[in-house]
C-alpha cells in the first residue's frame, strides 16, 4: 500500500534559475538531475531530513501553473528563526510571519514568482 508522498512537482520556466534557488537559497539537495525529453531536464531535489522531495518540472501544457501558489506547506520547528535564515539567504517573503491560532506561517515566492507558505509542524 502507499507508504508516502515521493515528490512534488514545482513548475518553472528557467530549470537552472530554478535549481540554484532551491539548492543554494533554500539548503536542499540534487537526488537527480538528467534530460527529459528534447527541452527539459528531470531535476529531483531532497529536503534535508525529509522522504518527501521536490522537482523542478513542468509538464507540457502546463505552463499555467508557473508563478501560481503552491497548495501545500513546507514546515519548519521554528518559522521565525527560519524566516531570519531564509531572508538572509535572498529568499523574498510576502511579510513577516504570522502567528495563528494553529501556528506560525509566512509566505514566501521562488524566482518564478509561485507562492509557497512556510509553517510550523
Amino acid at each position: 500500500m502507499i507508504k508516502m508522498l515521493k515528490f512534488v512537482s514545482i513548475p518553472t520556466r528557467d530549470q537552472e534559475r530554478a535549481l540554484d534557488f532551491w539548492t543554494t537559497k533554500m539548503g536542499f539537495r540534487v537526488v537527480t538531475d538528467q534530460p527529459m525529453g528534447a527541452t527539459q531536464r528531470w531535476i529531483e531535489l531532497g529536503i534535508p531530513g525529509a522522504e518527501t522531495g521536490v522537482v523542478l518540472f513542468t509538464p507540457e501544457g502546463h505552463e499555467d501553473r508557473i508563478g501560481s501558489f503552491f497548495n501545500g506547506s513546507f514546515a519548519c520547528d521554528d518559522v521565525d528563526y527560519s524566516y531570519r535564515q531564509l531572508s538572509e539567504r535572498g529568499v523574498v517573503f510576502d511579510g513577516p510571519p504570522d502567528k495563528q491560532p494553529w501556528g506560525n506561517y509566512a509566505k514566501f515566492r521562488d524566482p518564478d514568482g509561485n507562492q509557497f507558505v512556510l509553517s510550523s509542524r
